[in-house]
Parts: structure tokens; C-alpha cells; sequence
């Protein structure tokens, strides 16, 4: 009887983990999930220099680069679209700049870096053959549970 009991013990457990294997296997994110990160973050950032949040700022653009190095690394090439070469040569210049105008605290570059920017991904998205995808300035608060403004 014992041996039956653990027989049916062991049966049991081992569909368990047979069952629960998919949920441990990693999910890794689609080009445009990384995108939609990337936009969220892009207006964000619009709002933390806007308002001269400058930490906020360039934590944003580091969220951005890392974003777009993990979609470098993981879409080299997408659908025939040199993605990693089109983020270094397109994005990763006027990337810089932002970070050059947030470390300045200079609002006026920041503006024009972050416009710059902003064409650079439109560009990048007619080179990939989605000219449909039209990035702009956010004109309202992506979300309202966070403050913008710098810390006093």
C-alpha cells in the first residue's frame, strides 16, 4: 500500500512540474514591445526636461538606451531592417545630444535635441518600412500618477 501511495505521489507531482515547465520558460519581448517602452519613455522625457526635471531627464534617456541596446542585441535585423544599424547610426548621435543638453541644463538644446530625436525615429521607422508610425511631442501627461516636476 505504501508503495502504491508514493507511486502516486511521485505521478502526481512529476505532471505538477511537467505542467507548470511552460510558465518557467523566458519571455522575451517583441521588437514593438520594445518600441512602445521606447515611446512611453520618449514622452516622459519630454515632460521631465520640460518642466527642467534634469535627474528625471536623464534617467529617461538611459531607460531609452537600454531599451534600444536590448532591441539591438535581440532584432539585429528585422523583417529584412537593419534595426541595430539603423539605432546606431540614426538614433544613438541625437541620443547624445539630449544627454550633452539634460548635463547642461540648458533648455533651449534640450528642445532641439529632443526634436532632433524625435525625427530621428520617424526616419527610422519610414526606413523599416512603417512610415505610418509618426512620432510627435507629447501633448499631455502620458500618466497621471507621476509628478514631472523636480524635486525641491
Amino acid at each position: 500500500m505504501k508503495r502504491i501511495f508514493a507511486a502516486v505521489i511521485a505521478f502526481a507531482a512529476s505532471a505538477m512540474f511537467a505542467t507548470a515547465e511552460p510558465a518557467m520558460q523566458h519571455h522575451e519581448p517583441g521588437l514593438g514591445e520594445f518600441m512602445t517602452a521606447t515611446q512611453l519613455r520618449h514622452a516622459k522625457l519630454w515632460f521631465a526636461g520640460s518642466q527642467k526635471n534634469w535627474d528625471l531627464a536623464a534617467y529617461e534617456i538611459d531607460e531609452i538606451k537600454e531599451g534600444l541596446e536590448d532591441a539591438k542585441r535581440l532584432f539585429p535585423t528585422h523583417e529584412g531592417v537593419p534595426v541595430a544599424e539603423m539605432i546606431k547610426t540614426i538614433l544613438d548621435p541625437r541620443i547624445e545630444k539630449l544627454e550633452e543638453a539634460v548635463k547642461a541644463k540648458s533648455s533651449s538644446n534640450f528642445v532641439a535635441a529632443f526634436d532632433e530625436l524625435t525625427s530621428g525615429c520617424n526616419r527610422c521607422h519610414a526606413g523599416a518600412n512603417k512610415p505610418f508610425i509618426r512620432i510627435q511631442r507629447p501633448t499631455s501627461f502620458p500618466l497621471t500618477n507621476q509628478n514631472f516636476a523636480p524635486e525641491k
